[in-house]
């Protein structure tokens, strides 16, 4: 494959607006079916399976795994494979021991159990914790996709460039989710996760094409790369600053996985919009499955790159460039310099849809804590307040989700910014940053939840006390301190299985408090 003049022509720009307006139809399309806040966010629960379970691996993958992935293997080897021992227990955990009695509680957010397990002020508690966590998360995978993108606009990834990048995502991803809800971020969630698995596919056809060995010789050179096997993946070592290891896979990822699809809103409103709670769970398991030949492919473009770039004796026109010598653009630079016209518009689709995926329905689910679970219980007061007075209160409408949609999505907008600056502080890989941030809504609130759906105590004092202890349990685990204080670092998968138990004893301090029954809390 010879080196291609890194900018977009006439053909790619026409790929990437056939594309951008295919996903803006979508939302003016399920536009049409809105009747209430209950439809808006969770499609009256009438989603397809097979639907919601492609909507659930598009989020779970996100741009952190389009750019990250490739990176972790072109560093290293792997290993990152050995996290989804503990994605698939998390997966059955949750399916069987969350999703049932979340479905049955009726709420418009997981939250809502809260409120009825606890009360209102703990589900105000957990909601907010949600909306730190996920607008640190979320903006950080916006900001890795940024980094690919701002290389086709400007060919450059400085401050201005990204900033810049970011703002045109999360313009046209605003659009459609607003219009379409939660329908809208499903079925453009399916077309999408089509669109990354295609282009990663392409992309390994392209690099095995263009490598001058046979499969056996690749794996050859793979199998040793300065000493080093580029094709492990089992890591036995037992050491507390290693994040991909045996241990790691099978203990702390069960913890860390358990929490983001039982206890983040972003990924469990998919399983709350299913027919029912079977489904739900079954559609669960399914995109975990299916996540991992995924996550092998991008994994693949990493190995094969390290030939591609790190072997000039084999790939003479293909001399990495000064950009390339910092991995998290590496893959990105093959897209860009060295694909043909047209392929290179639908590889740079792919890098698009990845950050959509995430984006859209980080957007609507903060939208739907927002609404649900603070909008309305203050709107209902206002309501009785207004009854009582003997004045007539206005009909529902979808005006306020949809302005909630507007303000997460500039509220995401703007930390995404944000994180341009917090990583080029910091070291590690662009996936270690994606997830490290995290732990500091997930961690406490798997504790909350544990303490929740497995026995009868807790109160709204503990609930809150175990979200203040969980986050100061990560603030603590990823200073500096712990290295001064214990000589060792912990990587990020840990600080789970130690901040969850905390936060889990804290919230069994109150009182032990009878579940009680609520009414729906529908439109």
């Amino acid at each position: 494959m010879e080196h291609v003049q890194g900018a977009f022509g006439v053909v790619d720009w026409l790929v990437m607006g056939l594309y951008v307006a295919a996903m803006l139809a979508i939302g003016a399309v399920s536009s049409r079916r809105q009747a209430g806040v209950d439809s808006f966010f969770l499609g009256g629960r009438t989603m397809p399976g097979w639907a919601v379970a492609l909507s659930v691996l598009a989020t779970s993958l996100s741009a952190a795994t389009f750019i990250g992935a490739p990176e972790i293997s072109y560093r290293g080897d792997l290993s990152y494979l050995i996290l989804n021992i503990g994605g698939m227990i998390a997966a059955f955990v949750v399916a069987f021991l969350f999703v049932p009695p979340l479905y049955r509680a009726g709420t418009v957010t997981i939250y809502g159990y809260l409120g009825k397990r606890f009360g209102k002020p703990s589900m105000i508690a957990a909601s907010a914790m949600f909306l730190l966590g996920r607008l640190l998360a979320s903006g950080a995978r916006l900001f890795i996709a940024a980094i690919a993108f701002s290389l086709i606009l400007y060919g450059d990834t400085g401050r201005r460039d990204l900033v810049a990048a970011i703002l045109l995502f999360g313009g046209i991803g605003t659009v459609y989710t607003v219009s379409g809800g939660i329908r809208a971020v499903i079925w453009t969630d399916t077309v999408q996760i089509a669109v990354v698995v295609f282009v990663a596919g392409l992309s390994v056809y392209l690099l095995l094409d263009s490598i001058p060995l046979s499969a056996s010789e690749i794996v050859a050179a793979l199998r040793d790369v300065d000493g080093h096997d580029k094709l492990s993946v089992l890591d036995t070592r037992f050491e507390w600053g290693l994040p991909y290891t045996l241990w790691t896979g099978v203990i702390a990822s069960t913890f860390v996985s358990t929490a983001s699809y039982g206890t983040d809103h972003d990924m469990a409103q998919r399983m709350m919009t299913g027919k029912s709670a079977w489904r739900g769970g079954a559609a669960l398991i399914a995109s975990t499955a299916l996540g991992i030949p995924v996550i092998c492919l991008f994994l693949a473009i990493g190995l094969l790159l390290s030939i591609y770039y790190g072997r000039p004796d084999l790939m003479q026109d293909a001399a990495p460039s000064d950009a390339v010598t910092q991995t998290m653009k590496i893959y990105p630079q093959f897209l860009l310099n060295h694909l043909p016209a047209g392929i290179r518009g639908l590889a740079m689709a792919g890098v698009f849809a990845a950050a959509m995926s995430s984006f859209d329905s980080a957007i609507n689910a903060m939208a739907s804590t927002a609404v649900a679970d603070l909008y309305m219980p203050w709107r209902a007061w206002r309501r009785r307040a207004a009854l009582d007075a003997g004045e007539n209160t206005p009909a529902e409408s979808l005006r306020a989700p949809r302005l909630a949609v507007l303000l997460m999505a500039a509220v995401l907008t703007c930390f995404a910014i944000l994180a341009v600056f917090m990583q080029e502080e910091g070291g590690g890989t662009l996936i270690d940053f994606a997830l490290g941030v995290m732990a500091f809504a997930h961690a406490p609130l798997l504790g909350v939840f544990s303490a929740a759906l497995f026995t009868r105590r807790g109160n709204t004092a503990s609930v809150i006390g175990a979200l203040v202890v969980g986050v100061a349990g990560v603030l603590l685990l990823q200073s500096y301190m712990l290295p001064k204080l214990f000589g060792f670092e912990l990587a990020w998968p840990w600080w789970w299985v130690i901040v969850s138990p905390v936060s889990f004893g804290v919230c069994l301090l109150g009182k032990t408090t009878p579940v009680r029954p609520a009414p729906r809390q529908d439109a």
